[in-house]
């Protein structure tokens, strides 16, 4: 397992990550002019030649890249768990980079899948999900039963020859802020290795399905929320917290609105999993309204912000959200294109972020958080 192994990548086949839910009609989308994007070349003409599209041996820097990959696997008793998060002989000051965070390990994962390796991604996620039952402290105060960690640590005994794993749940991260996004990313790569490998028998055992309700159980409780979103603090994703994105960040809403489609794919319909079902199921229809409605922002949207009244009273209040029009940012009115369209940083009440943050956009053109037609607007930002 230490070795390293052949870089070509082996030809698997492609599947749809999600079932879809919206009954769009997409043959309406092939009439409309196709975006003329000219590409830039990133790799040299050796690599672009038939015959090195045709051949075996990959190109150098993605055989480089797999034995980087390979060089940051982390072991506990002799099995692959994860990928540490950064791989520097050359910095001193490693702070937590040389751990396992959840979210920086997506990536890695899915490039496994792709090469047939599925075993590591079973590691991960049964080690995680053992992980999630620990008790979780911050202080004197205990953390939700269903919270994922955001990172654990693999300590070698040489002397005892012993592995022992250190899990962080917020309580070492700066500013102590527990990670939501550990757990939409732990139900999407669930999802990704049943897509990936046929095998259900992971997704249904009792441990895996108990794991997906305990994560559900934090995100769909009921509260004081007037909103589908989910508040969340600055520091909970992989938004930098200097960026200030406390509030309803588009990340998370769509990491949100993906994960709930895959646990809608895996719960089992039996006595426990079907409450779950159809809570999922209304939490969507809630969730996508609103975020199609209110934090998607286009040229015609962003003239009528400009126009709206404040303090408005009523439920036939237009500003919902009391949004002040002089504090729209004069850089929006340049950087928004008369055709395009993307869904805003943070929607709150008398705030809005117009920021672009584009993994939140992203995600919600594979989730189906984004229509068709705002998934093609969304290109033409890009």
């Amino acid at each position: 397992m230490d070795g390293i192994k052949e870089y070509g990548l082996r030809n698997v086949s492609s599947h749809c990550s999600i079932s879809e839910m919206d009954d769009y009609d997409l043959s309406k989308l092939l009439d409309k002019p196709r975006i003329n994007i000219e590409r830039k070349r990133s790799f040299d003409e050796r690599s672009l030649t038939s015959s090195a599209r045709n051949s075996f041996e990959p190109h150098p820097m993605v055989a480089d890249a797999w034995e980087a990959l390979r060089r940051s696997l982390v072991f506990f008793r002799d099995q692959p768990v994860g990928t540490i998060a950064a791989y520097d002989h050359a910095s001193e000051e490693v702070l937590n980079y040389d751990q396992v965070f959840v979210r920086d390990f997506v990536p890695s994962a899915l490039a496994f899948l792709m090469n047939g390796e599925p075993d590591i991604v079973k590691n991960f996620l049964l080690k995680t999900l053992q992980l999630q039952g620990w008790e979780k402290r911050v202080d004197r105060f205990k953390l939700g039963e269903g919270v994922m960690p955001a990172s654990f640590k693999v300590l070698h005994d040489p002397v005892r020859k012993t592995d022992t794993i250190v899990a962080d749940f917020g309580e070492s991260a700066i500013g102590r802020v527990a990670p939501v996004d550990s757990g939409f990313w732990w139900i999407i790569l669930l999802r990704a290795y049943t897509k990936s490998t046929g095998d259900l028998t992971l997704a249904e055992t009792p441990e895996c399905q108990k794991g997906m309700r305990l994560i559900l159980s934090l995100c769909l409780s009921e509260g004081f929320d007037t909103f589908p979103t989910l508040l969340c603090a600055d520091g909970c994703s992989m938004i930098d917290r200097r960026m200030g994105i406390y509030g309803y960040p588009i990340e998370i809403q769509a990491l949100f609105f993906m994960a709930l489609r895959c646990a809608l794919a895996m719960l089992k319909h039996d006595a426990e999993g079907k409450e779950f079902v159809e809570r999922i199921v209304k939490r969507l229809h809630a969730l996508s309204y609103h975020m199609r409605s209110y934090f998607w922002l286009d040229f015609q949207q962003l003239n009528d912000i400009y126009r709206y009244k404040t303090e408005e009273y009523s439920h036939t209040a237009v500003n919902k959200f009391n949004v002040i029009p002089d504090s729209i940012p004069e850089w929006v009115f340049e950087f928004m294109p008369t055709r395009g369209g993307y869904f805003i940083g943070n929607v709150s009440p008398a705030r809005m972020d117009f920021r672009w943050f584009a993994l939140g956009n992203c995600i919600a053109i594979l989730a189906s958080l984004a229509t068709p037609e705002q998934s093609l607007l969304l290109l033409w930002i890009l």
